[in-house]
């Protein structure tokens, strides 16, 4: 037989990286960086977080390997270490949703009341190919600035309201945010559908749209 305690390295080095995964925040920085890279100081402002606490939170996703890091002066940067954690992130979703109640109730309570029509990635395709359908995409600038669907403009969702003059009136919106879980294309559905407007959003996000391999836009210099 093979040396048990080889054994038990193999699986415990694994553990590594399920260990890191165990943390609501550390999962929280890892739905940030699936949107672009971002400043450690920035990371920490979205999430909430002190920037002693993010630091160290990303020193354990690095330490992981799901992380990577590089220095600009005296800024540290942190981005995803490949489309695979990005992936592993997704399929972490679906898992807890299909396995676990209280992660599909969570996520109900979040996002609110099923009352928003959505579109799949295909049906946007066909919309946006024939014109008939007005993508915005309703993230902070950054982010669509990192990467975004190509042909959407860019309305974050707390600019929407003061901005919807921008907008066709007689054609269909279509919002998207960053992925299943988020609640920024759904918020903004609900708003357009109060002023009047024709609005659907995408069915997941930006997330699963770059890990369809699915043409991206930047608009970074």
């Amino acid at each position: 037989m093979r040396d048990p305690a080889r054994k038990a390295a193999l699986f415990d080095s694994l553990a590594t990286a399920g260990k890191a995964l165990a943390n609501g925040k550390r999962l929280e920085l890892l739905d940030l960086l699936a949107q672009g890279e971002r400043s450690v100081d920035a990371l920490a402002k979205a999430a909430g977080l002190g920037l002693t606490t993010a630091s160290a939170h990303l020193q354990t996703l690095r330490r992981a390997g799901l992380v990577t890091t590089r220095r600009d002066g005296v800024r540290i940067h942190c981005r995803l270490a490949g489309d695979d954690v990005a992936a592993l992130y997704v399929l972490l979703q679906q898992v807890a949703r299909a396995h676990l109640a209280q992660a599909e109730h969570a996520r109900a309570a979040y996002l609110g009341p099923q009352d928003t029509e959505h579109l799949t990635r295909e049906e946007l395709l066909e919309r946006v190919k024939g014109g008939t359908a007005t993508v915005i995409d309703v993230r902070p600038a950054e982010e669509y600035a990192a990467g975004h669907i190509p042909g959407a403009l860019s309305v974050p969702l707390d600019q929407l309201d003061a901005r919807l003059a921008e907008l066709p009136a007689d054609i269909e919106i279509v919002a998207y945010c960053r992925g299943a879980n988020s609640v920024l294309a759904h918020d903004a559905v609900r708003l357009l559908a109060e002023r009047g407007r024709r609005a659907k959003r995408l069915a997941d996000g930006m997330l699963e749209w770059r890990l369809a391999a699915l043409p991206v836009e930047t608009a970074l210099a």
